[in-house]
């Protein structure tokens, strides 16, 4: 932090100058570093990268230990398998196969029952028509028939309430139970997924934070990786010069070392000043005001996170706005 905000002072200094003789702009290299960590705690137990090393997308990139995550896909799955017997348990018949037989057995003498009864009424029916039998014996044998029929009708009854289901509020409760149980397996599985972290961007690993062995915190980057296309040049322009620079347009990068100038596109300029006079904007006190600029660059290669470089519009553009 105190480099920067030295390298900060050191660009506005030189902005000051630079601006008002040559048109050159000092700035520095800068990038958005990715930081892949995991989820949750956990000790490494194995790292597959170094630093310098290039990856690509989807590269596995370490590997923390994920014990408890597999204890928790075990018990999450054996919730699924019960949630959907309970479902399946509902959805069936409420009496076993074999209960149903055994009332499916009584229908069968309730059957007999009311057969025999029927043929007892129908003889003493005929016998009383001809005088020959008692009024009593024929109540009696309409009594037995009538019981008969009553009880093979109870058992008919037992039986269709043995083949139905559970009520549909109770399969729906059951339904929502295994989904939510599935959800719970799902999570669980992403969870011990995420355990070995691939990378998400391809790029150069910048910096590896912990080996294996050591324990990382929930949250704590492990590897940092440097795609090509977040470097970025950040540079600042002086008050006077600002209405020149915009959104789009092209300027030049130097640097030392660098064989020729390396074209980037004004990316960013920011809304408010980086550094304001205390008392009154006078002609003088305006020239120290400056803004900071970003423009990307599609040849990064030749650039270097923190390396001072001097940045000046491209000649067309220049003489466009003249």
């Amino acid at each position: 932090m105190i480099a920067r905000l030295l390298a900060l002072a050191l660009a506005l200094a030189l902005t000051a100058c630079g601006n008002a003789s040559n048109g050159r702009m000092q700035g520095w290299v800068e990038a958005d570093f990715v930081f892949v960590g995991p989820d949750e705690a956990g000790r490494v137990e194995a790292l597959h990268v170094r630093e310098g090393d290039t990856v690509t997308t989807g590269a596995l990139l370490f590997a923390v230990d994920a014990a408890l995550q597999e204890a928790d896909v075990h018990t999450a799955s054996a919730q699924v398998a019960e949630a959907r017997a309970r479902l399946a348990r509902l959805e069936s018949a409420q009496q076993r196969k074999e209960e149903v037989a055994v009332l499916q057995a009584q229908e069968r003498r309730a059957e007999s029952a009311v057969a025999l009864s029927t043929s007892e009424l129908e003889r003493q029916q005929t016998l009383a028509s001809k005088g020959i039998a008692a009024q009593a014996q024929l109540d009696i044998a309409k009594a037995n028939s009538n019981r008969d029929k009553a009880a093979l009708e109870e058992v008919r009854r037992q039986i269709a309430v043995a083949q139905m289901s559970s009520r549909e509020e109770d399969i729906a409760a059951a339904r929502q139970s295994l989904a939510a149980a599935q959800a719970r397996e799902a999570a669980a599985k992403t969870k011990l997924g995420r355990r070995g972290l691939a990378s998400p961007v391809s790029g150069v690993v910048q910096q590896v934070y912990y080996r294996p062995g050591e324990m990382v915190p929930a949250g704590r980057p492990v590897v940092s990786i440097l795609p090509p296309g977040n470097i970025k040049v950040r540079f600042f322009v002086g008050e006077p010069m600002l209405p020149k620079v915009a959104i789009g347009d092209v300027v030049e990068v130097t640097c030392d070392g660098c064989r020729e100038p390396i074209p980037a596109r004004v990316s960013f300029i920011a809304r408010s000043a980086e550094y304001t006079p205390p008392v009154i904007y006078s002609l003088e006190e305006r020239n120290k005001l400056v803004f900071m600029v970003e423009a990307r660059t599609d040849k990064p290669e030749s650039l270097r996170v923190g390396q001072p470089v001097n940045v000046a519009l491209s000649a067309k553009v220049a003489e466009a706005k003249k």
